[in-house]
């Protein structure tokens, strides 16, 4: 089936097989047609302006404007290296979207990165992509050969005047490199782990050069507001957030899954009509907005728009978009205790409250999981959501380790309680032999 490239910019040369397209059949659909148009004929600040103007939001799970974030870049000296890196480590449990748009149409991809190292002049560009997406890794190589024969990447592309080199670079593997800057000290051979901030990624960022951070759905967006303009792009949205989104679902769902809808479709929609609704003999108990660093959400949220505002004043966060359903049969503390295992595990261990935090609340939900929680426990767990919150840590990996579990004390607190293992009484005692 022919999907509308105008209702569809990301998906709708991806077919059910994902097969790439050719860098022919890429092109014979509109592919690279924004390049055509832009490169040596426009200014490069006003590509950066068009992104602005679209309302174009990070898709990686912050939200933040991706054209404020090219304003940032420096461009009084136009022989000064830059670069694009694009974040495709896509470590976010839940979270499946970026595959599909490496492996369906990895050319989408290579043109939107083209685009915005036009757009802030840099020369070199890096993808880098997650270490278990082996498929999605031989096919944007297969991509890129295909655009540098063709003369779309290289030296003077197109005549323009304007070169570009794009580099895969696979990552070794860890959570904590979806934080731009510990991506960029990955990048460069040195330890996964943040770097302070200011100064910024977009004025110090990749051997010390202005460098753009941007996640793969983000720049697979930017193509279509070149080609269509940014009023196109802002009338896909249902709310005031512009575009189409990968959203997605996986739990005890009919069928999970991943779809390309508006900004702004009601959860509901998502859950019953494209995820098929829960699967028979489950009911819904909670579901996490886009990831694991996300607050619960209810049922009673279930007619909220999924955008970043919505999301936010309903004590959450979008995140990335793709829903993880939880079941009324699966037990909320054996839910976190596994969620707090995995974000022990992924502390980079940089700073205090993170290394030694995480595995704390990790050994007190093993104790209730298992009954013998103590009074008191609760209390503690609560005292971590605080502690370990923002502005307590060096990055946002242990306070989005605090947020399902803050969400889930709210609107489960019972399970919680029913872990604590009552007193011992004088007749617990051992007897005197």
């Amino acid at each position: 089936m022919t999907r509308d490239p105008l209702q569809f910019p990301l998906t709708h040369r991806i077919t059910a097989d994902r097969q790439p397209p050719s860098i022919g059949d890429y092109e014979a659909s509109g592919g690279y047609a924004a390049v055509r148009q832009t490169l040596g004929k426009t200014d490069p600040r006003d590509v950066t302006q068009q992104v602005k103007d679209a309302k174009l939001r990070g898709r990686g799970g912050a939200g933040f404007p991706a054209g404020m974030k090219w304003s940032f870049v420096p461009m009084d000296d136009p022989q000064q290296q830059k670069y694009v890196v694009v974040n495709g480590d896509e470590m976010e449990p839940g979270t499946f979207k970026d595959r599909l748009l490496i492996e369906g149409d990895p050319h989408l991809l290579i043109e939107g990165i083209l685009l915005t190292a036009y757009a802030i002049q840099a020369t070199e560009a890096f993808i880098f992509l997650r270490l278990a997406y082996h498929v999605g890794f031989a096919r944007l190589e297969t991509a890129i050969a295909e655009a540098r024969d063709a003369g779309l990447l290289g030296k003077n592309i197109l005549g323009s005047g304007f070169d570009l080199t794009i580099h895969v670079h696979s990552s070794a593997g860890r959570y904590i490199c979806g934080e731009e800057t510990a991506l960029l000290n990955a990048l460069e051979g040195k330890r996964a782990t943040p770097r302070e901030k200011p100064p910024f990624p977009a004025v110090v960022g990749a051997w010390g050069q202005p460098t753009v951070v941007n996640n793969i759905e983000t720049l697979c967006c930017v193509p279509g507001i070149v080609a269509h303009g940014a009023d196109w792009f802002r009338g896909l949205g249902l709310t005031d957030d512009a575009g189409t989104k990968l959203f997605g679902a996986s739990g005890r769902v009919k069928r999970p899954g991943v779809w390309e809808l508006p900004m702004g479709t009601p959860v509901r929609e998502l859950l019953d009509e494209h995820a098929g609704g829960m699967r028979d003999g489950y009911a819904l108990k909670a579901w996490l907005p886009g990831g694991a660093s996300t607050d619960f959400l209810t049922a009673e949220h279930l007619d909220l728009p999924m955008d970043y505002d919505a999301i936010g004043q309903a004590g959450s966060r979008m995140g990335t978009g793709l829903i993880t359903v939880i079941d009324d049969q699966q037990s909320m503390v054996s839910v976190l205790r596994n969620l707090e295992h995995f974000f022990a595990q992924e502390s980079c261990g940089w700073c205090t409250p993170c290394r030694d935090g995480i595995p704390w609340v990790e050994k007190i939900l093993l104790a209730l999981e298992a009954g013998q929680g103590r009074p008191g426990d609760l209390e503690i767990l609560e005292q971590h959501t605080r502690l370990l919150g923002p502005g307590r840590t060096f990055c946002a990996h242990a306070p989005g380790a605090m947020e399902p579990l803050q969400s889930a004390l709210k609107y489960f607190r019972a399970e919680f309680e029913a872990g604590i293992a009552p007193p011992k009484t004088l007749a617990d005692l051992p007897k005197a032999s």
